[in-house]
C-alpha cells in the first residue's frame, strides 16, 4: 500500500462548506490526525483510526503524520478553515524540513478550505472587496511588539484587515491595545465587524465604528474584520468598493 498525507481544511464549521476534494480524502483515509475539536468533526468508520491531540503540539502532530505515511498509511491532517492560513500546512513542512530525507519523497497534498475570515466576510457582505491583509493577534509564535508594528503599518497602508485569535483568557488586554492602535492610526469612524461562530448555530454578526468597539466584543471564536477608509454600509450589508483613489 502506498502511503500519502493530505493536509485538509474543514472550513469554518458548517459541514456544507467542506469541499468535495477534502471529503474524498477523508473517505479514503486510514488515519485522521488533528486538534481534538477538529477530529471530532470526522465521522468514525471501520478502517479509520482517529488521532485527536491537544492544542500547541502542532510539530508532534505533523511528525506523527509523516511517520504514519512513511509506513504506508493514508493520512489526513485536519485543520479548521484553510490549512495554509495559521494552521497545519506550515507545521507539516517544518517537520518535513527537520525530518529524515526519505520523507521528502512522500506524497503530500495540501487541500484548501474556506477560511473563517472569508466565511465571515461573505456573511457581512463584501468588506474585503479591495486590498486586505490577515493578522493573527496571538503572540504565542511571535512577539507582541511585532504585532503592534504590523498593525500600524497595515493601517497606514490603508488595508482592510482580518484578525484571527483576537482575545483569549490568557491575554485579555492585548485586543484592547490593538483597538487603541487602530484608533490612533485610523480614527474612530472606521467600520469594524465581529463575526462569532460563523456558519454555526450560534452565529452572531455585529458591525460598529472603531470608536464604539470594545475588547469584550471579541473572543477566540470571533473573527474581526476592519474595513478601510472607504468601507461603508448599504442596508444590512458592509462592503468595500473595488476602486481606490
Amino acid at each position: 500500500m502506498s502511503g500519502w498525507i493530505a493536509v485538509a481544511g474543514l472550513g469554518p464549521g458548517d459541514d456544507a462548506l467542506v469541499t468535495p476534494e477534502v471529503q474524498a480524502s477523508l473517505d479514503q483515509a486510514t488515519d485522521v490526525i488533528g486538534y481534538i475539536p477538529y477530529v471530532a468533526r470526522v465521522a468514525p468508520r471501520d478502517g479509520l483510526t482517529l488521532h485527536p491531540s491537544d492544542n500547541r503540539v502542532e510539530l508532534d502532530r505533523a511528525s506523527h503524520a509523516l511517520r504514519l505515511a512513511a509506513e504506508g498509511r493514508r493520512v489526513v491532517v485536519v485543520s479548521s478553515g484553510d490549512p495554509g492560513v495559521f494552521a497545519m500546512a506550515s507545521a507539516l513542512f517544518e517537520a518535513l524540513e527537520a525530518g529524515p530525507r526519505d520523507w521528502l519523497t512522500l506524497d503530500i497534498r495540501i487541500l484548501p478550505g474556506i477560511t473563517a475570515m472569508l466565511a465571515a466576510a461573505a456573511r457581512l457582505g463584501a468588506p474585503l472587496g479591495h486590498d486586505f491583509c490577515a493578522i493573527n493577534l496571538s503572540d504565542n509564535l511571535k512577539p507582541w511588539t511585532l504585532i503592534e508594528q504590523r498593525l500600524r503599518l497595515a493601517a497606514q497602508a490603508g488595508f482592510a484587515m482580518g484578525f484571527y485569535n483576537p482575545r483569549s483568557k490568557s491575554r485579555p488586554h492585548q485586543f484592547a491595545r490593538a483597538l487603541e492602535i487602530l484608533r490612533e492610526e485610523c480614527g474612530g469612524e472606521r467600520l469594524i465587524s465581529f463575526a462569532r461562530d460563523v456558519t454555526k448555530a450560534g452565529e452572531v454578526l455585529r458591525t460598529v465604528t472603531l470608536a464604539e468597539a470594545t475588547p469584550e466584543m471579541a473572543d477566540m471564536r470571533t473573527v474581526v474584520i476592519l474595513g478601510n477608509a472607504d468601507t461603508r454600509r448599504v442596508g444590512r450589508f458592509v462592503y468595500t468598493p473595488r476602486r481606490a483613489g
